[in-house]
């Protein structure tokens, strides 16, 4: 079955509201990981608008009681995310180009211009024991310029494919299943991401081989307060499988 991580920023972003500590992240991931979740997804920014320093270290120490599950670290690795990765060796560096005043993630890398300096970024992540991926739109040009990099997985940025499907384009996912077939082809692994939810994610997975992993958050978190947190990520398992 295709993996799931949770992302927990949104939970941070609640937390921040208010200086009394809750709602907790690291409650959140035991939670999520008791529940099923195959690991948890952070993205420390530099205004630290949700995940904190601290929320770092203290998920760092939590997912030693789950040795199975997963520690995705993102963030733009020219914006103090070095640290992160050098300081707590997660399962997962995803590597994405955002500006720090960008709200959210909205586009993949131009690994046409920004192969040069990601290259040693690389080198130096898988030196720490990381695997290594990629945010990337779903250009098949793009896979040939991740696997010179030699990088583990490429992530597949999937808020188009959102917008397009709950547009009733039947054809939403074509450029993706053609992306995930030529990463297949080139030996990287495929993660997907952004926007993706309980009505569209099945879509997704049936339409794109290969998904290993995708990672979810907002629409997650937003399923959690009708549901409850648990509850909603046994929906998205049954989604994933």
């Amino acid at each position: 079955m295709t993996k799931l991580s949770v992302n927990l920023n949104k939970i941070a972003t609640l937390r921040n509201t208010r200086a009394i500590g809750i709602p907790s992240v690291t409650g959140a991931a035991k939670t999520v990981l008791d529940a099923g979740a195959h690991g948890i997804t952070i993205h420390p920014r530099l205004d630290q608008r949700h995940i904190r320093p601290d929320d770092v270290g203290e998920l760092a120490e939590l997912l030693r009681n789950y040795p199975a599950a997963e520690f995705n670290i993102e963030g733009n690795p020219f914006h103090n995310y070095m640290q992160y990765a050098e300081r707590f060796r997660p399962t997962q560096c995803t590597l994405v180009p955002d500006s720090p005043e960008a709200s959210t993630s909205d586009h993949g890398w131009d690994l046409s211009r920004d192969s040069g300096r990601l290259r040693p970024i690389v080198d130096q992540l898988k030196s720490l024991g990381c695997r290594v991926s990629l945010f990337v739109d779903p250009l098949p040009e793009s896979m040939d310029l991740a696997a010179r990099l030699a990088v583990d997985r490429i992530e597949l940025y999937t808020a188009p494919y959102a917008e397009d499907f709950a547009a009733g384009n039947s054809r939403a996912a074509d450029a993706y299943t053609a992306a995930a077939v030529r990463a297949a082809d080139l030996g990287l692994g495929v993660n997907a991401g952004h926007d993706l939810n309980l009505r569209n994610l099945r879509p997704f997975l049936q339409a794109v081989p290969n998904v290993l992993e995708v990672s979810i958050g907002h629409a997650l978190i937003a399923d959690a307060l009708e549901f409850g947190l648990s509850a909603t990520v046994a929906r998205y398992l049954v989604m994933c499988a």
